[in-house]
């Protein structure tokens, strides 16, 4: 289902939306948390399919939560928001005096409302100041980075998070700019200096400044930090037969959550040359996807953002704790 978001022509569409119920089963009823409630879709679907179904959303865009708690307001006591991170799902879930979800999803990145609103500076389709920022009420913006950090900083940054390999030219040119008084302020400039640096050339579908912003957005909002701990603790709120999903959207995230899950799921993490286990780990949960689900060419065609989409679940075994990382 496509529902119209306020202030803007296109439609929102949840990423993945038939898969992720395949694997959440709603149907069932039960506690259900929307780590990224984002504009409402797939809690929607969620809350629809079963009377018995409740969903607490989550999400550290209050624009966005306040979209999502209009849209979902006919559900009355059924659908719960709380303005958070998702890695703040147990004290959420304390705060509001919930326990036991029988499923968790979150489907990481950017949102439709955040990218088509040009104020809020994730886009280089729109000339605005450089925020990039998921919660605008807290927390330094995109332009606060590039004007404090050292080069080494801006290069590692662009570098890590965004595989871009021209990294260092790119930081060399934001550092010479700012050096002359004029830091890069908008997303119009951060753009040019990137063609400035790499050379536009010819290019197709992907702009060349797409790494860099990338980057940015993440460092910004720090995306990468606590997500291992975030597949953990949700895993261990789960009720035995719980399911979670996540849905990501590039590489590094993907990466992260594979290697927990394999962790979750038994899969020893000793160094290869170890004569015995000693890392403790056990089976706590059934990796239910071998491959991370992707977008077929229909949805792709419908909704773009769809095309890097990957689908990752897994359901708990057992109500005990689920063995912990080394910290």
């Amino acid at each position: 289902m496509a529902a119209s978001v306020g202030g803007m022509g296109a439609p929102h569409r949840p990423v993945l939306l038939q898969e992720t119920l395949q694997f959440l089963s709603p149907d069932r009823g039960g506690l259900f948390v929307d780590c990224t409630v984002g504009l409402g879709g797939h809690s929607e679907a969620i809350l629809q399919a079963s009377d018995e179904t409740f969903v607490l959303g989550i999400d550290r865009d209050p624009s966005a939560l306040e979209y999502a708690k209009q849209r979902l307001a006919s559900f009355g006591k059924r659908f719960t928001a709380a303005h958070a991170n998702f890695y703040e799902i147990e004290h959420v879930l304390v705060q509001a005096g919930l326990a036991g979800p029988v499923g968790i999803l979150a489907d990481l990145g950017v949102s439709s409302l955040q990218l088509d609103s040009p104020e809020r500076g994730f886009s280089f389709r729109f000339d605005a100041p450089l925020d990039m920022r998921m919660d605008p009420t807290t927390g330094a913006t995109a332009a606060d980075l590039l004007a404090d950090l050292p080069e080494v900083e801006i290069a590692r940054i662009i570098f890590e998070l965004g595989e871009e390999r021209h990294s260092r030219r790119i930081a060399r040119r934001i550092v010479d700019k700012r050096e002359h008084g004029q830091p890069v302020g908008t997303t119009k400039e951060l753009a040019d200096l990137v063609l400035q640096a790499i050379g536009g050339g010819k290019w197709k579908q992907i702009h060349p400044a797409t790494k860099t912003f990338q980057a940015l957005r993440i460092a910004v909002n720090k995306e990468l930090e606590g997500l291992a701990q975030f597949v953990e603790t949700s895993i261990d709120l789960l009720k035995s037969d719980g399911r979670f999903v996540v849905i990501s959207f590039h590489s590094l995230e993907d990466r992260i959550i594979k290697q927990e899950l394999r962790r979750l799921s038994g899969q020893c993490q000793c160094p290869p040359r170890l004569p015995v286990c000693s890392c403790g780990t056990r089976k706590a949960v059934e990796i239910l996807t071998r491959r991370p689900i992707t977008s077929g060419g229909e949805e792709v065609d419908a909704n773009p953002r769809a095309r890097s989409a990957k689908l990752r679940a897994c359901r708990k075994l057992t109500s005990e704790a689920v063995p912990r990382r080394d910290r």
